[in-house]
Parts: C-alpha cells; structure tokens; sequence
C-alpha cells in the first residue's frame, strides 16, 4: 500500500524537514534538522493515517502504563473528582452537584474520556441553558490539567459561544415597591441592605453586629466567594454608611447575625422568593443579584470614584465593574465650563486669588 505522506528537506529554511501529504498537496514542517528524528515522525503520520482505529488502541497501551485508569475512567469520574475538590457545602461545590444532574450531560457521563468524539461533546455544548456550555468547559479543562485527556477533544474556538441573557438593575421606584409590600421585618430589611450596601445576597444575609463600627459608621465582612483566601493578605474594605443605612441598621439585631434566619436559607431559595415578589409586582427583568447592578449604576451616576466603587463591590477588574456599571446614565459636564475653569484659575494664580471649584458632572 502506498504511503500517504512523504517528507522532504528544504534547504532554504535551514535544512529543515518537511512533510507533504500526497493526497492534497498540503505541507507542514516537521520542526527538525535531524533526519533519523524526521523518519521517524514520517512512520507515526504513515501508521495513523493507515489503521486509525488499531493505532488508538495502540495509544491506550501507551497511556494505561502511566495511568492505569485511562482505559475506564469515564466523565461521570472525572465530574465526581471536580465535585470532591470543591469545599463542603459551599456554593460551587452545589452549583456542582446541580450540574451533575443535567438531563443534556447524561449522554455522555458513562463514555470514556478517550473515546469521546468531538461531535458527542459539541452536541452536549449546544444546549439551550448556558450553565451546560459553561460547566462543561470547566470539566474539559480540569480533565486536560490532570492529564485525563491528552489534547482538547474541543479547541477553544470551537466551542459554542457564551450568550447571558440579558441584566439589568433594579429601579429605585421598583425597589421601594417591594420593600413597602413586604411584611417580613427581617427580609424588608435584607432588601433594603442590598440597596444601600451592594453587596452579595450571600455576603449581606451573614452579616453580623460585630460587623459595624458605630464610631467610625463603617461596615466591613469577608466576602463568601473569597473565603479561600481567609489566610492570605487580602483584607475587605471598610464601607463607610450615612444616616439612610444607620437607620436600617438600628433596627436590626445589635448583637449577633442581623438576619438570623435568612442566613440558614440557601441562595437559591432566597432568589426564589425575590422572583415571587417581583412576579407578584409585574417587576420583571430582575433577580436579587440585580442590587449589585443598582449600586454600580448609582455610584456612575453620582460620580463615585470608579476605583472605590470597585473595592465595595468586591471587583477586582475593572471590565468587570464597567460591565455592572454600563447601563447608567450619565450627563458629562461642559467643555465650554471646564475652559472658563481653566482661564480662571490661569488668571487667579497670577493673582494669587483662591483656585476655582471644578464643575462636576451632572446625574
């Protein structure tokens, strides 16, 4: 049987070695000068292209001599390994759990890693919710960072693209109908703390007294989504509040949890009853994570300094907090006044007169 490839070398590009496919005439270079090395690789392109199929059981043998597990270990294995290296009863690793239970993923939870086609993956990928795309990818990846897959059986470009719905925030009008219909005292409260504070539902819920310093009027908790790094150097802000918020706070617990039995319910069931009052209202468009929005449209509005807008959301880039922050609107102040500004304290400090106040944006 005649051989499908063929190598050459080509003098011009230092000697190197190449191999041309006698099919269509495509070339690719072999990135070496070395033609016993060259031989070689000619022979492992010939076989693969020859017996496809022996030539994977022949990488399987390869394989099990340093994993002897590479043979069975299927994807129901690997999504039980990634679920095992996520903290107990924390939020990833239930929002894990819940992945495991996809109706689109029980296709392939019992196929081999390495028997896995592109196509069988790509047909998972292309369900309609974007948590099935975006676990996925994250359970690819962890298998290529162990070694359970020798090369991506999906290259990232191939892969569907990411389309989040649409977000928006939460109007001042629509909240303050939803805290005036809430009759709960400690759930009205919890609102009106994601309000003012912006925080995670998560974050506000485990608020405790301890937590407030009355003579500075600053609030400071640990963020629940970087509770991994308790032990590092990376301290949460301290949020200074104004009479509105100290009222609120007032009229919460002053010693232990401020919302002693929201804080033993579970996001999703907080969210849950959110969505149910909201429906109840004709708000749509908006979950609870939607305060996080209203607080960076706020702050835009306000003209906020963006930076510290971004320490008390917990944002450590700042596409991120433009991305929150990019529905706001805002009015831009006047060139025309910024000129005038300018002449004046060129003309005041000539003068040694004061220095002119800086025109502000306007929300």
């Amino acid at each position: 049987m005649k051989n499908r490839f063929s190598k050459f070398r080509n003098g011009s590009r230092g000697g190197i070695y190449y191999i041309k496919d006698n099919l269509n005439g495509q070339r690719e270079s072999l990135h070496t000068t070395d033609k016993g090395r060259a031989n070689e690789l000619l022979g492992v392109r010939n076989d693969a292209a020859r017996d496809p199929a022996f030539n994977l059981q022949k990488a399987r043998v390869y394989m099990a001599a340093s994993d002897p597990a590479a043979a069975t270990r299927t994807w129901r294995m690997a999504l039980g390994g990634v679920i095992a290296s996520k903290p107990e009863k924390s939020e990833n690793r239930a929002r894990w759990e819940t992945f495991a239970k996809d109706e689109a993923l029980k296709s392939i939870l019992d196929i081999v890693l390495l028997e896995t086609r592109a196509e069988r993956l790509l047909a998972v990928a292309l369900a309609p919710t974007v948590s099935t795309n975006v676990f996925l990818r994250r359970l690819h990846n962890f298998c290529i960072g162990l070694g359970w897959l020798p090369c991506p059986i999906l290259p990232p470009k191939l892969w569907p693209r990411v389309k989040y719905g649409k977000k928006r925030a939460v109007k001042c009008e629509e909240h303050q109908k939803i805290v005036a219909r809430e009759r709960n005292p400690e759930r009205q409260g919890f609102y009106q703390l994601c309000w003012e504070l912006g925080g995670s539902q998560s974050d506000i819920a485990n608020l405790e007294a301890e937590d407030i310093d009355w003579i500075d009027s600053t609030i400071c908790y640990d963020r629940q989504k970087l509770a991994s790094l308790d032990e590092s150097d990376v301290k949460p802000p301290l949020i200074t509040f104004g009479k509105r918020c100290a009222s609120i706070l007032r009229s919460l617990p002053q010693t232990g949890p401020l919302f002693p039995n929201l804080r033993n319910v579970k996001s999703k069931d907080r969210a849950n009853e959110f969505r149910q009052r909201c429906r109840g209202l004709g708000i749509k468009g908006v979950t609870l994570h939607s305060y996080r929005y209203s607080w960076a449209e706020r702050a835009r509005k306000a003209n906020y300094p963006r930076r510290q807008a971004e320490e008390a959301l917990g944002h450590n880039a700042k596409a991120v907090h433009i991305a929150y922050a990019k529905r706001a609107q805002v009015t831009v102040a006047s060139l025309e006044e910024y000129e005038e500004m300018a002449a004046k304290k060129a003309v005041g400090g000539n003068a040694g007169g004061a220095r002119s106040k800086r025109p502000e944006a306007r929300p």
